[in-house]
Order: structure tokens, then sequence, then C-alpha cells
């Protein structure tokens, strides 16, 4: 099967975990006959320093004519009092809206083999859920603006935003645990009360599926607590953002988690974790996040005995403990390189 790929390292370490990604991906394609044809393309601080842009028409016309899109990570504290439009994470937003991402899937799942998270084994342990967050609209992309000593960021969400993610989540439960969360907070927020009225009404056609209510500062504990209890979170985009951020601490690592973003035509992977500035050049930074991202594409691209032979491999880097100095307590820990190196080897 051939391919054609946009990749996208973007800014920090982004460059670092994508080599070891396309590695991985190569390996794949040598094993099982695949060709993947890769363009680079710039979005971010990189697309700043050469095109005065955050991304450009071009990179977003080469995007949506790819079959997916591996993104790796962008931000710079030195873009931070860029003005509106000209920050990187600009690039990232812009991207998702043009090519209409309205989807973002993130499985959080255990590993049993790390010790690296404050919350207790007995907790963690057996964790499956999947986060489905809205990602086009609300307060992200909303009007914002700053007014001598005010500032505003204006809240939005339509029926059909709220139907179309919500479908797929109710589909996606249905061939899991069969429970939906809703996360929201509808005692506070009118956007909430719309989300709770579709999410109703549509679970009407779902009859077989169980439909719970959590306000976001009660789930952002239940994670904690009692992460066992998700099936599927259904929620906007700001809590969605924060909740998966928050569910990185059950691994002990944002280094671990990958990201599907899905529309009705395009599709983009990337971890959640930031670009990581500081860990820089330095080699240490996580690609387990990225690499398991295109494991996601592989299983879109109907390719599931090759996204199979990723996720054993990282399995068994973790409980080889070949892994970076993020999830390994003692001096033991290897470079970003080596954990890429090792999933390549097992993989081949």
């Amino acid at each position: 099967m051939k391919k054609n790929i946009s990749v996208i390292e973007g800014d920090g370490v982004g460059p670092e975990i994508m080599k070891q990604t396309i590695k991985i991906l190569n390996a794949i394609g040598k094993k099982y006959k695949h060709k993947f044809n890769y363009t680079i393309l710039l979005v971010g601080g990189k697309s700043i320093e050469k095109f005065n842009s955050p991304i450009t028409e071009n990179t977003i016309k080469t995007c949506l004519e790819s079959d997916a899109v591996l993104f790796g990570c962008v931000g710079d504290p030195k873009y931070d009092n860029n003005p509106i439009g000209m920050k990187p994470e600009d690039g990232l937003l812009k991207l998702r809206k043009r090519m209409n991402l309205f989807c973002n899937i993130r499985p959080i799942i255990s590993y049993p083999e790390l010790d690296t998270s404050p919350i207790k084994k007995n907790i963690r342990d057996g964790v499956d859920f999947i986060i489905y967050r809205e990602l086009t609209g609300g307060i992200y992309f909303g009007k914002k603006g700053r007014n001598n000593d005010k500032a505003y960021d204006y809240c939005v969400y339509s029926k059909k935003e709220i139907e179309r993610i919500s479908r797929i989540a109710f589909k996606a439960s249905s061939f899991r645990k069969k429970k939906v969360t809703l996360v929201d907070k509808s005692n506070v927020l009118e956007t909430s009360r719309l989300w709770r009225d579709v999410v109703k009404k549509i679970s009407l056609d779902y009859p077989d599926i169980y439909l719970d209510f959590l306000y976001i500062d009660n789930a952002s504990m239940q994670i904690i607590i009692n992460p066992n209890q998700f099936d599927i979170i259904l929620t906007d985009n700001m809590f969605g953002d924060i909740l998966s951020d928050e569910s990185s601490v059950i691994n002990g690592s944002i280094g671990l988690l990958p990201s599907a973003s899905i529309g009705n035509n395009n599709l983009l992977f990337e971890p959640i974790h930031g670009s990581y500035p500081k860990a820089k050049g330095k080699n240490i930074a996580n690609p387990i996040g990225s690499i398991l991202s295109s494991k996601m594409m592989l299983d879109y691209f109907g390719m599931k005995e090759e996204g199979n032979a990723i996720e054993y491999a990282v399995k068994k880097s973790i409980s080889e403990g070949i892994v970076t100095e993020d999830i390994m307590k003692n001096n033991n820990f290897l470079s970003t390189e080596d954990v890429g190196n090792y999933i390549e080897k097992y993989i081949l």
C-alpha cells in the first residue's frame, strides 16, 4: 500500500521525536511492503522565522491533499509576546480549523510496569478509557481581545458541532464498555447546557449505551481517584485539553500519550505534549507518544496488524525498561534515539 504523509516536526523536541517516529514507520514499511512518502512542512516557530507566518497557505494545501498529517509539537517562549495570530500555536489551531478536524481522540491506557505515577498502583491498574474532545469550536476559537483593563474570550458552540462529535463517541462506545460520560459545567455555562440537551437527545438513538454526566471539577477528581469508572469521556475543547493532560499522571508522563484528530475527509496524528524547549537538542525527550500516534494513523489506514506491531514493540520497550528519563526513576534511563532504535529493531 502507498500513502502520502505530510510531516510537521515543529519546534522544541519535535524534530527529535519525529525522527524516531519516521524510523518506526520505515520499519513497518519494510516489513509489510508498504510505501510511505513523506513531505516535510514547516508550522510554528520555524514557519514564523522563514515565512513570517506560523503556517502558510501552501502548507495547508499540502496537508489537505495528503492521506494524513504527522505532527510533532509547536511552541517557544521567545514568541510569547507575539500578537494574536503570530504565535507558533496559532499555526496548529489554524490547521485544525482548515482541515475541519473537529474530533480529537486521546486514549488513556495504563502500563503496569511503570512506577513513576503518584497514583497508587491498585487505582491505576487496568485503566483504559478514551477522551473525545471537540477540537474546532469553543473558547479556543471564539472572538477574543483586550480593551484597556479588560479582556474577553468568547465561547460559542452550535448544535451541529456538538452532534457530529457526539455520534462518533457513542459509536465508539458501542464497541467498548457501552458507557459515555459527558463532562461539562452546565450549572454555570450556557454552552454546557446546550451540550447536555444535544447529547441527551442523541443518546436516545443508542439505548444500549449508558450516559453519565459529570461537572468538570468533579471529573478532574474522579480521573485521579477512580479512573477505571470511565470508558468514553465526551467533552468540549478546553475541558478535553485539560483532562487529557491531567490523565497523563496515571502513567507518570505526558510523553506517553498519543492522539488522533479527524474530520470528514482529513486526518492528523500527534502526541499530546508540548514542545518542551528546555530539552531541545538533548536527546532526552520521550518519543513514545509520537510513535503511538503513528500507530493510530496506521489503524485509520486499515493497517491493523501493522499498528499492533508498533503497540507490541512499545509495550516491550516499556516492560524491558528501555525508556527515557521521564518514566525511569533511577539512572538507567536511555536516550530518545535509544528508545527508537529498540522499537525499530523489535519490529524488524
